[in-house]
């Protein structure tokens, strides 16, 4: 899968012009079209979440790489991070950055939610 290695792309991701989605929900998981990944999440209201599936792909190497509240890590599971539970809160405003292949709220504060940012 290609990344944001390029320049253009570097810059037209930056400005979230290959796509967003927003989500209000703790049902459904958002997940990107095809091709994309996550690059960016910005909270609107302070967020618990229960999935978080970093990118496995990494420079080429296939890699183990989950972040969600159940395996430990931060980019990568070697990394050492601690693990993401349900009441880890992500507060208003913060926007993460990463490569991620899926992400689902645990809890959204009513009428705020993320977004999601996407990029090859």
């Amino acid at each position: 899968m290609p990344n944001v290695s390029n320049q253009g792309d570097a810059n037209q991701a930056a400005f979230g012009q290959f796509g967003s989605t927003f989500s209000v929900t703790t049902t459904e998981t958002v997940k990107p079209p095809a091709g994309r990944v996550i690059i960016a999440i910005t909270f609107l209201g302070d967020t618990t979440l229960n999935v978080l599936t970093a990118e496995k792909e990494v420079s080429g190497e296939n890699k183990d790489a989950s972040f969600n509240h159940t395996n430990e890590g931060a980019a990568l599971a070697d990394a050492n991070g601690e693990p993401i539970n349900d009441n880890i809160i992500f507060p208003k405003g913060l926007t993460i950055y990463g490569r991620w292949t899926e992400v689902s709220a645990a809890s959204v504060t009513t009428n705020t939610g993320y977004i999601a940012y996407f990029a090859p």
